[in-house]
Order: structure tokens, then sequence, then C-alpha cells
């Protein structure tokens, strides 16, 4: 949860296609959810919990100050085992663009605390217990982790999902401009 009235964010490609959204809390209740906005170009999500409450939530800190070395712990559900979390390091700030897509908006944090599927649209957390990042996507050759996985900066992700619980999407301009080299002739 990143609000007390029961928002929540996680990855795009989580909720993908998605008919009905159910939520797993820690204490086993599950709750229905809807669907607030998406942002595919961030691969980011907001879902809201339907039933009325007051809920425990995260934090965002500030990726801005990582660096290479720094700790952080990535968590998340890989294969259904809820609540996994695994440490490990900043191995690299703001890698640029996204290698399964043309187009980026989002410089990751690179970091080498597993990632597994299921891991996806989990918080990264730094030593203070703030979210620095989400879990996104990993490199691998194998579909699991190796250590090359990438989470979304957090700034990135407040910036998107507060825009989302407002508007709903996430608005872009475009300036359709080709780049080419000029002959004289």
């Amino acid at each position: 949860f990143v609000s007390a009235e029961g928002h929540i964010v996680t990855n795009n490609h989580v909720i993908d296609n998605a008919v009905e959204i159910t939520v797993l809390t820690d204490d086993g209740s599950t709750l229905e959810a809807e669907l607030v906005g998406v942002d595919a170009e961030t691969d980011l999500a907001v879902l809201k919990v339907t039933e009325p409450g007051t809920y425990s939530y995260v934090d965002f800190g500030s990726s801005k100050n990582l660096r290479r070395g720094d700790w952080v712990v990535a968590v998340g559900s890989p294969l259904g085992f809820s609540g996994t979390a695994t440490a490990g390091i900043v191995s690299a700030v703001g890698k640029p663009g996204d290698i399964r897509r043309s187009q980026s908006y989002t410089d990751y944090l690179q970091i080498d605390a597993a990632i597994n599927r299921g891991n996806s649209g989990g918080p990264t957390f730094d030593m203070n217990g703030r979210v620095v990042g989400v879990n996104t996507w990993i490199a691998s050759t194998t579909g699991g982790s190796i250590g090359l996985g990438f989470a979304i900066p957090a700034e990135l992700v407040d910036q998107v999902a507060q825009t989302l619980i407002s508007n709903g999407k996430v608005s872009r301009g475009w300036l359709g401009v080709t780049i080419g080299s000029v002959d004289e002739n």
C-alpha cells in the first residue's frame, strides 16, 4: 500500500489483461481491488482496494542519493512464496532505457538482490525501510535471477502514481522529429 486509503502500486505487466483483481495481504486476507490507472510506458499501475478502511502503507524514499554498493532489499512473491525478501547491493544507478523496448521513460536502478518471476511490482527498500524502487524486470538467459535485476526509481514511481490517482492516466507530449544527415547537394 502507498496510501492509507488503500492505493497499491504494481507493474502494468502484472495486471495487464486482468478481468478481476484481488490482493492477498500479509495476514492472509483477500481484498478486492479496482484498477485506478496504468502507464504502460513506465510499466506502472495503481490499484485501489474497494473495501473501506485505513491501511498501513510504505513511504517513498529517494533513489537520487543511492550509490553503487549501497544495500537494498527486494520484496516479492516468487513462485507464490509470499513476502519473500532478498538482499543485495545497488550495482548501477541510472541505467538508461529498457533493452526490451525501443522507447523507455525510465532510468533504472540495477540491483543484484534476487528478483525472480513473481517479484515484479514489489518494493525495493533501502536500509532505512523506505521504498527506493519498484522491482520490474530481470535480464536473464535462464528466466531466473542471475543478479541482473532492475527497479523503477522511487521518484518516478511516486510521480506516476500520484498522476494516476489524480487523473487516471499519464499524458505526455510527443514531438515527431527524425534526425538524419544533410547532403550539400
